[in-house]
């Protein structure tokens, strides 16, 4: 199976998450407040939508990135893919939560960094898998050294280690845990999956490279084929 159904998917699913974001902004035209006011109140909203919004623009960069390295499907692939959508699909909702809670501190307030952090660990782990499934079965266009692909795994991974620090700096200030945040989606921002660039170069050249060889190959055959017919025809006419 190619990989194209599994990136139309996944695509449908991470555009309707990020859409969802924005319904937790709103203002209320009846309120007593002056628009300015109601807007200066909802800074919390704003802010975790900031930061998820980039999170989940971040998430389908790497998903194309890992889909453009792997050139089949398994089973397997198909069930992790579905545990990151599982996790992304909880964007949304714990981003809200944590936007309500902000102002507020206290208990309800760490819970929902804790669900805030939860979330983002569940997708940073289904990342990893789905990775080192693509690697450890052979489903990436050009085989690795076991070397390389423990190399790949880690840089690829330290989300899964970045987050719960960040979810830690949260239960004592939100607002630092959501810079950290957009340090760690800066970081994810760049490529570190360095060699899957190289790969995918190499790749289309390989597949010019075949292109070529046809195209050459076609026209031989066809001067072939036009040699043989003139000689053909000068054999029947003396």
């Amino acid at each position: 199976m190619g990989t194209s159904r599994l990136e139309a998917f996944s695509d449908g699913v991470l555009a309707v998450v990020i859409t969802l974001l924005v319904l937790d902004l709103h203002v209320d035209r009846e309120a007593a407040d002056s628009l300015s006011r109601q807007l200066a109140h909802e800074w919390p909203s704003f802010l975790g939508y900031a930061v998820s919004f980039f999170v989940v623009g971040i998430i389908w960069v790497n998903h194309h990135a890992l889909l453009a390295f792997t050139q089949k499907v398994d089973r397997g692939l198909l069930f992790y893919n579905l545990l990151l959508l599982s996790w992304a699909t909880t964007i949304p909702f714990t981003t809200a939560t944590l936007a309500s809670f902000m102002r507020d501190g206290g208990q309800d307030a760490r819970l929902a960094v804790m669900l805030y952090g939860a979330s983002s660990e569940g997708m940073a782990l289904s990342f990893t898998l789905m990775l080192r499934h693509i690697l450890g079965h052979h489903l990436s266009v050009k085989d690795v050294s076991p070397s390389e692909r423990r190399r790949w795994v880690i840089r690829f991974g330290l989300g899964g280690v970045l987050y719960p620090v960040a979810t830690v700096v949260g239960l004592f200030s939100i607002p630092a845990m959501l810079g950290c945040y957009a340090l760690i989606s800066g970081f994810y921002m760049l490529e570190q999956t360095p060699a899957l660039g190289s790969d995918r170069r190499l790749s289309r050249v390989a597949n010019s490279a075949t292109s070529l060889a046809r195209r050459d190959g076609d026209d031989t055959g066809a001067a072939g084929r036009a040699r043989s017919g003139a000689q053909g025809s000068s054999t029947q006419n003396p």
